[in-house]
């Protein structure tokens, strides 16, 4: 990151120094530097001299939060969204092209997705805006589905996750980064429209009175998608005769909405910052077929409503203490709809009336589950004397749900969503960070412990309701090092015993499609990483950047969703192991006219159960999921087209990800198994910036999927074809060179 500094030196008539002489800008100049430059008035009585203004840059070169952290001993990598929020990309898609994450879909906006990282997936990955878990965030449903044009950067943590997020991932965490910026006036806003009838509208603002300090924040989001897009099925024709036909998908509409008001006060001698946030959400999404898209629906569907609020503290005292903390509350409410009376052809069609309502099941569902959810995250920090700091984290988390089946209930039948369910859940942690003091070595030496109590009521075949308790203790350890082998090059070494706890949707089920499993045994792993990376090493042929990690898990008890067609529950099933490694480099011409980047991520995620359920299957690779892919991007951009302040890129997106196979490779016969084939996309986007004064405006044109080739993330489930979306963006609080 570079920082222009501008002076304007005093100069006498004819150009001759001030009556004081000598080179004070280079005196202001050092000054300014260190943060220590004052203005100098003239003295009273001082006859005033006629002055002229000379300007003088001065480039100094600095690190954003972001390089500081990504160059921590943290196993972390930031992606920052400047250029990804002027594309059509989603959150989903753009992360996909990050070295060692994957992100599958199960169709366009709204699906169904799978995040994954070194091969752990789904629950094992935790996910966090600003620190906060993204189900109590209000920001939307899943990752894929947070409005982009909301987020700032993402920070990517593999397998060893710090204490302060007070976290039991294991294998590592997301933590979306918004806006931090709460000492300016502005707004921004975006809107998308394309392909499959899609729309996409974010806007955010902020006002702040600088005599009171006083700050409010707000933001909001729409989001609508048809999700008509062709597809290839197994459908009859007039004659009744089975043939691979293109339909258009006519049930899978995605609606979403929400908004956030944030409002409180910063830099005050009683807190540094104090910030009070209420924030509601919704959204409705149709259900069109089963999980391997083999029997369409026509009135299948599914939603959530959220609602909560959010209190967070920051300040620093006197002997180096400093706490951050945040407390909320959310009320989560999901549904889930099957009580369609007719069987849906490919083409829409109602073709046979059932003899009872329900098409995913063999009866009617209306299922509706609520919670409570009550949070805190405590971090405190101590700056010991010398390079150090001790900090301790504490993060206790309450959940309470209550459901109900209406149609069970109107049949008069025992409903087991009525049964009590509560669960605690507590994560501390304590960590020591030394640093030598000429920034070679860093080191981050941590102690987590978890406790979850688990309450519910379980719904015996008599009727009646039993209770059951689940206690569970459990402890872990980690240390993080970075090395500067030079001024370029350093080196990363990191480990934790981690261990996650059951999230409430794999205990009590999701009310939905997942039923509950009140035995379930936490999960561990031992994670490590090795990496090598450099700076942004610049040189006169342009910038060059480059980095390989090798990972390794060993993991136990494993949580896997299992079940049939209509119904799924967790289960803990085996052991496994996954090594791998990632490797990115990439360049920037000088005139940053051209960038030019690449990854590859390489996993081998083995079973290494002996025993139980997949005992027969040691030593194999886990099935349904990818262990080779591979990005590449290249963005040309021209300058200063029709003013100084503009510019028109073109940026080129590529993946490949390699086959893999939807079961275990040792059943079956070879030319018969299941297989996910593999793909290679492509996305192609023109944007075209422009600036004035405080504020930025972007159009932007991008094909996705560009040579319309048929993709599948899940077996049988067909992704999107060619899809064209443009999009504007309106930024009135300033910008960064495009």
């Amino acid at each position: 990151m570079r920082t222009i500094i501008i002076i304007k030196d005093r100069l006498g008539p004819r150009g001759r120094r001030g009556a004081r002489g000598g080179p004070r800008w280079a005196l202001g100049v050092w000054l300014l530097a260190a943060g220590l430059a004052h203005a100098e008035e003239p003295s009273a009585g001082a006859e005033a001299e006629p002055v002229y203004e000379e300007t003088i840059e001065v480039t100094v070169q600095g690190k954003s939060e972001a390089e500081h952290r990504e160059q921590s001993a943290e196993a972390v990598q930031v992606v920052e969204t400047e250029h990804i929020q002027r594309e059509a990309a989603d959150l989903g898609e753009a992360l996909a092209r990050t070295e060692g994450v994957g992100v599958r879909r199960s169709g366009g906006l709204g699906s169904r997705t799978r995040l994954s990282l070194a091969g752990l997936t789904d629950e094992q990955i935790r996910v966090f805006v600003d620190g906060i878990p993204l189900e109590m965030a209000g920001f939307g449903p899943g990752l894929a589905n947070v409005p982009v044009n909301l987020v700032q950067s993402v920070e990517i943590y593999q397998g060893v996750v710090p204490i302060r997020f007070g976290a039991d991932a294991l294998g590592g965490a997301l933590n979306l980064v918004t806006d931090q910026d709460v000492r300016d006036t502005g707004a921004a806003a975006s809107y998308e429209i394309g392909s499959f009838h899609t729309h996409r509208l974010t806007a955010g603002g902020r006002y702040f009175h600088e005599p009171s300090q006083f700050v409010v924040r707000a933001n909001g989001f729409f989001d609508y998608a048809g999700n008509d897009y062709p597809i290839d099925v197994e459908a009859a024709d007039e004659q009744g005769r089975v043939r691979l036909t293109r339909v258009e998908r006519f049930h899978d509409g995605y609606r979403a909405a929400g908004a956030g008001v944030e409002a409180g006060v910063v830099e005050r001698p009683w807190a540094q910052l104090l910030l009070f946030r209420v924030f509601a959400s919704q959204y409705d999404k149709d259900i069109q077929h089963n999980v391997t898209m083999d029997v369409p629906y026509g009135e299948v569907g599914s939603g959530e409503f959220s609602a909560g609020s959010t209190v967070r503290f920051e300040q620093t005292f006197s002997q180096g203490l400093s706490l951050n903390a945040v407390a909320g509350y959310t009320w989560r409410r999901a549904h889930f709809t099957d009580v369609g009376t007719c069987a849906y052809d490919w083409f829409g069609r109602c073709v046979i009336e059932l003899p009872q309502p329900g098409e995913a099941e063999s009866r009617a569902v209306e299922r509706i589950v609520g919670q409570h959810t009550g949070f805190a995250r405590l971090h405190m920090g101590w700056d010991l004397a010398g390079p150090g700091m001790l900090r301790f984290s504490l993060a206790p988390t309450l959940v309470s749900r209550v459901g109900e089946d209406r149609r069970l209930r109107e049949r008069q039948e025992p409903d087991p969503l009525q049964g009590e369910r509560n669960l605690f859940s507590a994560v501390g942690g304590l960590e020591v960070e030394l640093d030598t003091p000429d920034d070679r070595l860093e080191n981050i030496a941590f102690l987590k412990g978890y406790v979850q109590r688990a309450r519910s009521e379980k719904l015996l075949p008599s009727g009646s309701f039993e209770g059951i308790a689940l206690d569970t203790y459990r402890g872990g350890v980690g240390d993080s090092l970075r090395y500067r082998l030079s001024q370029q090059l350093y080196a990363k070494v990191s480990y934790e015993w981690a261990t996650r706890l059951p999230r409430p949707d794999e205990i009590f089920g999701d009310g939905i499609l997942i039923n509950d499993n009140l035995e379930l045994k936490p999960e561990t792993s031992h994670n490590l990483n090795l990496g090598l990376a450099t700076d942004a090493w610049e040189t006169p042929g342009g910038t060059f950047r480059a980095s390989v990690t090798g990972f390794g898990r060993l993991a136990d008890q494993l949580i896997v969703l299992i079940g049939r067609e209509s119904f799924f529950t967790h289960q803990n099933v085996f052991a496994a192991r996954s090594l791998g490694g990632t490797g990115a480099a990439g360049w920037t011409s000088p005139g940053q006219l051209i960038a030019l980047d690449g990854n590859v991520t390489w996993q081998d995620f083995r079973n290494t159960s002996s025993e139980g359920t997949f005992g027969s299957f040691t030593g194999q690779r886990i099935p349904n999921r990818p262990y080779l892919q591979a990005n590449g991007s290249a963005r040309f951009l021209l300058s200063s087209l029709m003013s100084s302040q503009d510019g028109l890129s073109l940026t080129w997106h590529a993946r490949y990800v390699h086959a893999f196979f939807r079961a275990w490779e040792g059943l079956g016969q070879q030319d018969s198994k299941q297989v996910v084939p593999s793909q290679f996309l492509h996305s192609l986007a023109l944007t075209y910036v422009a600036r004035a004064s405080r504020t930025t405006m972007s159009w932007t044109l991008d094909v996705q999927n560009l040579t319309d080739a048929r993709a599948f993330d899940f077996f049988g489930v067909q992704r999107p074809g060619r899809s064209v979306f443009a999009k504007f963006t309106v930024d009135l609080l300033g910008g960064s060179p495009p």
